[in-house]
């Protein structure tokens, strides 16, 4: 960088420091970004932070914790209650025209329009599909080839009692309990799996917790996990599914992704949910919350530090190399010359997690320094959370 380049960097980072707000970060954690740098970010942490910490809870369970003691330390204030009935699922991963799975003996096939149902027995069908072609689903049976069953109005769905589905899609086959659903949504052709809560829980728990940490991990994750899809139930009204089965909501595997282990954690707290003044409480989780809770609006879910969290290596003291032109891409600017952290929420190391991030260029028709949404930095550079620490710029 230029002699000039340094100085316009200098009055920069002078300015910032001056006019610094109450609250900000220190002025360590202003960094100066040579040309052609790249960026090192040090955090600890893995997720939002909010509510149950996973690693937390196995650390917790390790040291002979109860999952009823872990889970009031992580939701303090809420009580137990019961809940139980269905879940709907959106499997994200099945997102073409149509639906297909294995013929099964038993296999129900349902208008969900109508409600009209058959169970259908063609000579030597291997696979089962129904194809959206506009408000028209076109249900066709593989036996050889593939042969046209009949057209009904609307989504189809099809069941086999307690027998699971065999559903096929870009990853690959994967084995699901209870119904699956070939709908409209938003104008597109969706799937979902339609099943009780208690089965649902059996793919969701071994995929959000690995099924050989301790059993009170394993059931405080359960109780978490069922009182979290409890609480989405409620909210969507008359949409087509109540949540995802990804890490945007919970990870949910179906019967591939079962374990005898977290099956077992799952009968244990059969139909236990947590609350708040006699409604399902919103018992959001995440893998580490980095040694502070992170506050989440609602007061069983407090800012406070965490005395289970440690310092293993899988959450801590991880570390992102950025190259200042991806950042300078990402953001339409032209020389890069400061990253600055500028405010932190005050909890823990560093003085807390990031809540306002600013960056500088000289270039360009429009040089100044810039606010950047925190979460987007996080996501898009990789960053496993908001508790990081720009550590130097070469």
């Amino acid at each position: 960088m230029s002699s000039r380049g340094m100085r316009v960097v200098a009055l920069v980072v002078a300015v910032l420091l001056v006019i610094a707000p109450t609250g900000a970060a220190s002025a360590d954690d202003v960094v100066v970004v040579p040309d052609s740098a790249t960026i090192t970010i040090t955090g600890d942490g893995s997720g939002h932070g909010i509510g149950m910490s996973q690693y937390g809870a196995y650390s917790a369970a390790r040291k002979g914790r109860t999952y009823r003691e872990i889970l009031g330390f992580y939701y303090p204030r809420t009580r137990y209650a019961r809940r139980g009935g269905q879940i709907r699922v959106r499997i994200n991963h099945d997102d073409d025209r149509d639906l297909r799975v294995n013929a099964v003996r038993g296999l129900r096939i349902k208008a969900l329009s109508s409600g009209r149902a058959w169970q259908p027995r063609p000579r030597r069908a291997t696979q089962w599909r129904a194809v959206s072609s506009g408000r028209t689903s076109v249900i066709s049976y593989r036996a050889g080839r593939w042969r046209v069953w009949r057209k009904v109005r609307g989504g189809v769905q099809f069941s086999a009692g307690r027998k699971p589905l065999t559903m096929h899609a870009s990853p690959g086959p994967v084995r699901y309990r209870g119904a699956l659903r070939s709908v409209r949504h938003s104008g597109s052709r969706i799937t979902v799996n339609v099943l009780s809560l208690e089965q649902y829980l059996r793919g969701v728990v071994p995929s959000e917790m690995q099924a050989g940490w301790p059993r009170h991990a394993l059931r405080a994750q359960a109780v978490a996990a069922r009182t979290y899809a409890a609480f989405e139930r409620g909210q969507w009204g008359r949409r087509s599914y109540d949540l995802c089965d990804t890490s945007a909501c919970q990870a949910y595997g179906g019967v591939t992704a079962e374990h005898a282990a977290s099956n077992d954690a799952v009968r244990a707290t059969s139909q236990k949910v947590l609350t708040f003044r006699r409604k399902v409480a919103f018992a959001q989780y995440s893998a580490s919350n980095g040694g502070f809770t992170v506050d989440g609006g609602r007061r069983y879910l407090p800012a406070r530090g965490d005395r289970y969290e440690g310092t293993s290596k899988d959450y801590y003291g991880w570390t992102v190399s950025i190259s200042a032109s991806r950042i300078e891409q990402l953001y339409g600017l032209e020389n890069l010359t400061a990253i600055r952290i500028a405010t932190r929420d005050g909890n823990g190391r560093w003085g807390g997690r990031v809540t306002r991030l600013e960056v500088t260029t000289a270039g360009g028709d429009s040089p100044g320094t810039y606010p950047v949404d925190v979460d987007r930095f996080v996501s898009t550079f990789g960053l496993r959370s908001s508790l990081f620490k720009v550590i130097s710029a070469d």
